[in-house]
């Protein structure tokens, strides 16, 4: 029997006695490409894994609204406000899909907030740098969709179903979403000079960051090495990092512009490109909530999630009227 919930760091706790015919029996089925369901026996920590990953996963996407969010009512036309509108409509879509595949596993929606809202959850690293003009709009379609799609692709094929069926929709609409912003790219480079300086400074502003959104290199991740036995990932975090450079430093020649590093280089023999070392100092100091934006990205949720607490308040009366009603 489970005992669940969440501890002291935002992780769950799950209690029971695992013995080593059960982990054994478990692992074979991964082996075999099984679908762990919801109703399943599973190790406590595969749960754990699975809480922690499809909850920061949710995190990240409610989060990113806000960096496109700023630009609705600035978009440089009516279809651009339209197209962002729908794609940040997306976005909570999925935060919504990934919730629910969480709480299949026994935590409550409630409690992955409050951990999100008291600091103890994370959420992706990329989401606390500014939006400053129009073109950062389109780098974050481009790149940090794109980095995006390349790490959540694998992910429609997760050992854990509901996360994997999550996964299908939500790479579905961000391949739109990253057309969208390689579109505004293409415009702005095709435009004026000033257009094509607002999308290289966009581009130079945002590439080391894209890189640093697959995490920590592999002799570096904490989790990497069990997620990838238990197929939760399916590749490692370098190998990600790696496919992302290869297929965007094209795209960027294809524009005419110039990825921000000096050592960047096609090694002609493995058919990859070689390319500079990532700063994991600014990495590590943005996930401990000193980015440019930590601070004012959670006043923002955790002011939204106070004021409307109306709206959770009437759904829970609605709800309860509905159940005494079925009672009678």
């Amino acid at each position: 029997m489970y005992t669940q919930g969440l501890d002291q760091k935002g992780q769950a706790n799950v209690s029971e006695i695992e013995s080593p015919e059960q982990l054994a029996a478990f692992q074979a089925r991964i082996d075999a490409e099984e679908k762990i369901e919801a109703k399943d026996w599973m190790p406590a920590a595969y749960r754990r894994t699975l809480i922690r990953q499809i909850s920061q996963h949710a995190h990240s996407e409610i989060i990113g609204m806000q960096p496109e969010g700023n630009w609705l009512t600035r978009a440089p036309s009516l279809q651009r406000k339209a197209i962002l509108l729908a794609k940040v409509q997306d976005e909570a879509g999925h935060g919504l899909y990934l919730y629910s595949a969480a709480e299949t596993l026994g935590v409550s929606r409630d409690e992955m907030v409050q951990g999100l809202l008291d600091g103890k959850a994370k959420y992706s690293s990329i989401f606390n740098y500014p939006t400053l003009n129009w073109a950062d709009i389109g780098a974050i379609g481009w790149l940090v969709d794109g980095a995006a799609i390349m790490n959540q692709i694998p992910l429609c094929r997760c050992s854990y179903g509901p996360y994997a069926r999550a996964m299908i929709r939500v790479c579905k609409e961000e391949s739109f979403h990253q057309r969208q912003g390689f579109d505004i790219m293409h415009k702005l480079c095709n435009g004026t000079d000033d257009q094509k300086a607002m999308a290289q400074d966009a581009l130079n502003r945002w590439w080391w960051p894209s890189l640093m959104m697959f995490g920590p290199g592999d002799a570096d991740s904490k989790h990497s090495a069990q997620s990838m036995a238990w197929k939760i990932k399916r590749f490692s975090n370098d190998e990600l990092r790696q496919k992302f450079v290869d297929v965007t430093v094209p795209q960027a020649e294809f524009l005419g512009l110039r990825v921000p590093d000096d050592a960047l280089v096609l090694d002609e023999e493995s058919g990859h490109y070689r390319f500079g070392e990532i700063d994991w100092q600014e990495f590590h100091d943005v996930l401990a909530g000193n980015g440019p934006c930590n601070a004012q990205r959670m006043e923002r949720r955790r002011s939204a999630h106070d004021d409307n607490a109306w709206v959770r308040d009437a759904a829970r009366a609605y709800a309860d009227k509905q159940s005494a009603k079925a009672v009678a």
